[in-house]
């Protein structure tokens, strides 16, 4: 999902798409969890759980590269009660990329199919599209699979796989990402994962595996701050720093 190996290729239209691809695929695609020690928001890596039912939350993150590109992003969800496994998202990004700007909308919908526990397995499976504001025009569809297993109280395991199509520049990528999530302290948690995509075509940095790790401070229920530094889905290898917060509350 890496797009600035064709950064000179690409238009404002699939710049669009690619930076929305990453915090809607990679980035966990705003996920809603019920733990202290869940990630979410920015992170790359979704889990399998959702939050419990009736309620919402609303994330918001910005971030900055090094090399002066930059984005902000607003998702809020909600589990219906009488929909308890499943969470609806709408997540919108503006940004900067290569002095271009670009805003996308992705509505999504994530499922829990599994239920997960400590020494159990949980699936889900999430799907959506990015649309191109700034075109008026769909930039790409995706769907994947994530897989949790709690190792303890304190730690879980987070395993990402599956699919999108960009359809600004008529390619397929597999997606993929492994995170660890780490109950340190009773209101810090620390995450680390892995994270990328590929396909038939060699596409240098568009294709090389991404790293990133970040802290969270939760405290109170309803509120948590993220501070995350590593290299970001998008960039040639540049290093981005974010800073992101959730707000959780009920409403059904």
């Amino acid at each position: 999902m890496d797009r600035r190996a064709r950064r000179h290729a690409s238009s404002g239209s699939a710049k669009a798409l690619l930076i929305g691809t990453s915090f809607a695929l990679s980035l966990g695609m705003s996920t809603s969890m019920n733990s202290a020690y869940a990630a979410g928001t920015a992170y790359a890596v979704d889990t399998a759980e959702v939050g419990e039912a009736g309620g919402c939350k609303v994330e918001a993150w910005t971030s900055w590269a090094r090399n002066r590109d930059g984005l902000a992003t607003v998702s809020p969800s909600c589990i219906v009660s009488n929909m308890p496994h499943m969470e609806m998202v709408v997540q919108t990004t503006r940004g900067r990329a290569d002095q271009d700007w670009y805003t996308s909308v992705s509505p999504f919908v994530k499922i829990n199919l599994v239920p997960g526990a400590i020494g159990k397995l949980g699936l889900g499976v999430v799907g959506g599209t990015i649309y191109d504001a700034v075109k008026g025009d769909t930039a790409s569809n995706f769907v994947y699979v994530p897989a949790t297993l709690r190792l303890s109280k304190t730690m879980r395991l987070n395993l990402n796989g599956g699919w999108i199509g960009d359809r600004a520049n008529d390619r397929d990528f597999a997606t993929y990402g492994a995170g660890f999530d780490w109950l340190f302290m009773p209101k810090f948690s620390l995450t680390l994962e892995t994270f990328g995509q590929f396909n038939g075509d060699s596409l240098g940095w568009e294709t090389r595996p991404r790293f990133q790790t970040g802290v969270r401070f939760r405290p109170l229920d309803e509120f948590s701050v993220d501070f995350i530094y590593g290299h970001n889905i998008n960039g040639e290898g540049s290093h981005w720093l974010t800073l992101s917060t959730a707000y959780r509350f009920s409403l059904f």
